[in-house]
């Protein structure tokens, strides 16, 4: 057994997206250089890529896995992978938000895994602010942070996440005037911000409408193939976020259509 295989066993989703980004950045890997690369052993990443593979996030080889096609529209990333993919470039795009915040704001904050980070950064700043969102886990990172009035929408939970979306969340957004909205997305492409489902889609739209500015945080790796449904243009934002791993070409474009985007460094 490779040294850290029982502390790294005992956390698989850590495991799997450190798997999934490495296959993500060579678009093919080995099952040795996976097994290299996360310190398990073969056994491990064998197990790791077959469930990877049946959720959909790769394909399996023989003797690997590769990335070769966008998934379908409606995938949706379990929230223990989610959150771990990119996560350097998520937090460097969180400290950079959370500066955007002035002291006494109203901030409506969506359940995303890099607004998220933004969260945390308001936390650590002890920044005064009322604090509105859907994500349980945004609103737990504000439990002891006594500066930040917290208020967590209503709604259904979404199986298997801490994600509110529906009635009476949307009602509530339709009644309130907020100064800022950090909004994540599941993708960018074309000039459209996209979600996964309908309900993931409104509750996003209700966010940015109570909002007088809105701030899109979204890692290099969402500026792909479109997801199921659009929540808005791009030109209906305020600014992007994003992390320098952002091909030219659509930086140059979205630049083109006008929108402002500032890039920061996320490297690990």
């Amino acid at each position: 057994m490779r040294s850290g295989e029982v502390q790294l066993d005992h956390l698989p989703a850590r495991r799997r997206a450190l798997i999934l980004n490495h296959v993500r950045l060579c678009g093919a890997a080995s099952i040795q250089e996976l097994a290299e690369a996360a310190g398990v052993s073969l056994s491990t990443v064998r197990r790791d890529l077959e469930a990877l593979a049946d959720q959909g996030y790769l394909t399996r080889t023989h003797g690997g896995a590769l990335i070769e096609q966008a998934p379908a529209a409606t995938f949706e990333p379990a929230d223990g992978v989610a959150l771990r993919i990119a996560q350097a470039q998520k937090a460097a795009i969180g400290r950079e938000a959370a500066r955007r915040v002035t002291p006494g704001a109203s901030v409506v904050a969506d359940a995303g895994t890099t607004v998220q980070e933004a969260v945390r950064c308001l936390v650590e700043r002890t920044v005064p602010l009322t604090l509105v969102t859907n994500g349980l886990d945004a609103a737990l990172l504000c439990r002891n942070a006594p500066a930040i009035r917290t208020l967590v929408v209503g709604g259904t939970l979404r199986t298997g996440s801490s994600v509110l979306t529906g009635e009476p969340g949307l009602g509530f957004f339709g009644g309130l005037h907020a100064d800022l909205c950090l909004l994540g997305a599941h993708a960018v492409s074309n000039g459209q911000v996209t979600e996964t489902s309908l309900e993931g889609a409104a509750i996003k739209q209700a966010m940015r409408r109570a909002a007088r500015g809105t701030i899109l945080l979204v890692d290099s790796s969402k500026f792909r193939y479109a997801a199921f449904c659009t929540v808005c243009d791009v030109s209906e934002l305020d600014e992007i976020i994003t992390d320098d791993g952002i091909d030219p070409g659509t930086l140059a474009g979205l630049r083109e259509r006008g929108v402002t985007v500032n890039v920061v460094v996320g490297r690990s």
